[in-house]
């Protein structure tokens, strides 16, 4: 399970970058769930990231993806106008929040797949998934599919939907041969579980940051992250050794 950490500017940037983090997500965490940043900043970053500066090694380069903000279902244009000016500004993955259930979101999902960007849909998942939605979803050229909050302050993705709907929504998604990753609030309790499901990442910001996820990452708690998440990948790699030493002879 590959780590995302969401960042605001350069200096955040550079954190999760020295704890090792797998996806730096630009995004503006007190402007909502899926907060966009102004896009003179994503390019900022963008060319941080890409070139080292700002102490920022682009060697351990990871993938860059960017939030288009929170915008309602109906505003198909503008979040169109969005995914196309934020794709502009270099990132790797641009992220597009999905909120509701049915046609429109169906709908959302089929205007975004005719986009010649590296979109990831976000289903938010408040509500519960719709699995019209996961399958529209589900199809290119979307390369992966995430499930995420937009209420913090309500418990962790895991909470809300339970393990049961988060794993169904994980199969069904790599059945369609897509990539998953999961958000919403997720804490470092919830890692042993989420791993168990198998999502390919997850998402964090509350669980990285001082105090409530508007406030600065705490380097800290963004290494500790890391170091338990390669715990739980090397405990699940050896599972099967395990298993296989102490079945009984036959």
């Amino acid at each position: 399970m590959r780590m995302l950490v969401s960042v605001r500017d350069v200096a955040e940037a550079r954190e999760a970058l020295q704890a090792g983090v797998d996806f730096v997500d630009l995004k503006e965490p007190s402007a909502g769930a899926l907060g966009g940043l102004a896009l003179p900043l994503i390019r900022e970053l963008v060319a941080a990231l890409r070139a080292g500066e700002g102490g920022l090694d682009a060697r351990a380069r990871p993938l860059i993806s960017a939030t288009i903000g929170d915008l309602p279902v109906a505003a198909r244009a503008d979040i169109l106008a969005r995914a196309r000016a934020v794709g502009a500004c270099g990132v790797d993955l641009v992220k597009v929040g999905v909120p509701g259930r049915g046609e429109a979101a169906c709908g959302l999902l089929a205007a975004l797949a005719t986009l010649p960007l590296a979109i990831v849909p976000v289903l938010i998942a408040d509500d519960g998934l719709d699995a019209a939605v996961i399958d529209a979803a589900c199809v290119p050229p979307f390369a992966a599919v995430m499930a995420d909050t937009q209420v913090k302050h309500a418990g962790s993705l895991l909470d809300l939907l339970g393990a049961e709907a988060l794993g169904a929504f994980i199969d069904r998604a790599h059945g369609a041969g897509r990539m998953v990753g999961l958000a919403g609030a997720l804490r470092a309790a919830d890692l042993a579980p989420l791993a168990r499901l198998g999502p390919d990442f997850a998402g964090f910001r509350s669980a990285v940051c001082e105090g409530r996820r508007e406030g600065r990452l705490d380097p800290r708690r963004l290494r500790a992250l890391r170091a338990a998440i390669d715990g739980l990948a090397t405990q699940v790699a050896a599972e099967p050794a395990r298993t296989a030493a102490e079945a009984p002879a036959v």
